[in-house]
């Protein structure tokens, strides 16, 4: 068995696929570790044809999968039979609470790559300075102009459609044509830009193509099918599956070991440097050490934070790269569930085709100056959502039965629509995840533990969420327009980040302006964990762009012997 590496990564989510790819293709032999099971593109999609007729339930979760899925299955967002798989077994990998979180995992190859939403939006230099600025927490070591060669990167490689709509909030990009909108999404759009002067209605950015190719495994164009989160055999969408470990698996510098669970990274004190990894075989309980010159923790936020916790020596006696104490702090998420919805009468003659995976934006209008800037809450919010007509099931309980019943189920049902408010989370230290090495896994790990909830700046922001929420809707002239505030817990958007920060002082913050660790160079952290703050938008596209631009400072670093 092979010991010695140029590079080791670790995960094989968005990240670490990306951090493979770009070190493989730059000439590194590299050693790629995941925890859980080998997933191949295509091969090992059991359920990418099935009909909802296809399961008992109706591809409903069953009573059965809630009992070793119970924590998994409280978002509604793993709660099908047809990918379940995809998901933990929480009996085999427990957390703890002190507040409620939502912790949603996929361990196996591909990670949640396989299993994200897909939106893909850049952060701007409003969220890079709103640290500074609001005396929030510590200033990002980076700002837009450091990224934005990197976004146009990641997009044009992996394959974002979209539009590009001319705000500074809401950056433009690198996009392929933008998916349509249905008749109650224009109206809506049009009600938005007479109304307001200060927002506008947009299709989401997706990684998902929509016209020719991209790399990787046969990727193509979209179906329309929206059975995204079994594994698309298509390639439309992005995953490290069919997209980035198959490039650097192409180069032939990539060893592939999966049921590979990293417990520590490995100090040298005389050359202050990391030397390896540790790793527990989760079959066979045997334990290896790998050596390699660089290493990138891509594993996501939690567990990646976890094995610095974990890599105890006596230069890091609390984990390594933790002398600032805030390996664990500062958590955070999106908060979502709370918007409005509403129907209307009007477009019974129309329809849409196809099951467009995909909603409408509307991109952040609070909190960028004059007229926006509120004294109630800091930060900002978008809102997702759309149009849809309703189905005959819910007339079915007053139909009956015979031939009047057949003709109405062939009837569509009213337009409903609906707004879906995302907001920023705010950095607070006390927000936090800790060891408990007195609940150990069955690996002999420490189990994660959680305290942490959304405080006073995120509960103002609800409210306004929910008023222009409705606002807009009932300025549209929809029908039936209800305000929600549903049941909120952290993890909920499964966007967990900021356990090892960026920032400019080894003091204050874990990260360096190139997403390595302060006082151990050679060890690089590029998936949530390193966010200051966390903006208001999906974050996946720009864990990828730093993880493509720390592994090119990585190699760069390397050829000048500085690593």
């Amino acid at each position: 068995m092979e010991r010695q590496y140029d590079a080791i990564v670790v995960g094989t989510g968005v990240s670490g696929g990306w951090a493979a790819k770009e070190l493989c293709e730059k000439g590194l032999k590299t050693l790629v570790l995941e925890r859980g099971r080998m997933v191949k593109h295509i091969e090992d999609y059991p359920t990418i044809n099935d009909d909802p007729w296809d399961y008992k339930t109706g591809d409903v979760i069953t009573n059965e999968t809630k009992k070793v899925q119970g924590k998994q299955s409280r978002t509604g967002y793993t709660t099908t039979e047809s990918r379940k798989h995809f998901f933990v077994n929480d009996l085999e990998h427990p957390y703890n609470e002190t507040k409620r979180f939502d912790w949603m995992r996929g361990y196996h190859v591909g990670g949640r790559s396989l299993t994200w939403g897909r939106q893909s939006y850049r952060l701007t230099d409003f969220d890079f300075e709103a640290n500074l600025k609001d005396g929030i927490a510590v200033d990002w070591p980076i700002r837009y102009k450091d990224l934005a060669s990197w976004y146009d990167y990641v997009e044009g490689y992996i394959g974002v459609s979209g539009q590009n709509v001319g705000l500074p909030q809401f950056p433009d990009g690198n996009y392929l044509k933008p998916m349509d909108l249905n008749c109650v999404e224009d109206h809506l759009q049009d009600s938005i830009s007479k109304n307001y002067k200060d927002r506008l209605l947009t299709i989401g950015r997706t990684a998902i193509i929509t016209e020719g190719t991209k790399p990787g495994l046969g990727r193509m164009s979209c179906q329309y099918r929206s059975r995204c989160m079994r594994g698309c055999p298509f390639g439309a969408y992005f995953s490290s599956n069919s997209s980035t470990l198959p490039a650097a698996e192409k180069t032939g510098n990539m060893t592939l070991r999966p049921h590979s669970t990293v417990s520590e990274v490995i100090y040298d004190a005389d050359k202050k440097r990391a030397t390896g990894v540790r790793v527990i075989d989760t079959e066979t309980q045997e334990v290896y050490e790998f050596n390699a010159k660089v290493i990138f923790l891509c594993a996501s936020s939690v567990p990646s934070t976890s094995i610095l916790m974990q890599s105890k020596s006596e230069a890091f006696p609390n984990g390594m790269g933790n002398a600032s104490d805030q390996l664990g702090r500062n958590i955070m998420d999106h908060h979502l569930g709370v918007g409005a919805s509403a129907s209307t009468d009007d477009f019974q003659d129309k329809y849409f085709f196809g099951r467009r995976n995909n909603g409408i934006y509307i991109p952040r209008f609070r909190n960028i100056g004059g007229d926006t800037d509120r004294k109630d809450y800091l930060r900002g919010y978008g809102y997702q959502g759309g149009g849809s007509r309703s189905s005959w099931t819910s007339k079915v309980a007053e139909m009956g039965y015979g031939a009047q019943f057949k003709e109405e189920v062939l009837k569509p049902g009213s337009w409903s629509i609906g707004l879906g408010g995302f907001g920023e989370v705010l950095p607070y230290e006390d927000n936090r995840m800790t060891l408990n090495y007195d609940k150990l896994d069955k690996w002999g790990l420490p189990t994660v533990t959680f305290d942490a909830s959304i405080k006073e700046n995120e509960l103002n922001m609800r409210k306004d969420m929910q008023q222009q929420a409705v606002e807009m809707l009932e300025n549209a002239g929809f029908k039936n327009v209800r305000g929600y505030d549903g049941d909120y817990a952290l993890g909920l958007g499964i966007h967990e980040m900021g356990t090892a920060r960026m920032g400019r002082d080894p003091k204050t913050s874990v990260l360096n302006k190139h997403s390595q660790i302060h006082d151990v160079p050679n060890v690089f952290v590029t998936d949530g964990s390193g966010m200051t703050s966390a903006s208001n938008v999906n974050p996946s596209l720009t864990y990828m762009a730093l993880s493509a631009r720390a592994a090119n400072h990585a190699v760069e670093e390397l050829k000048k012997m500085n690593l």
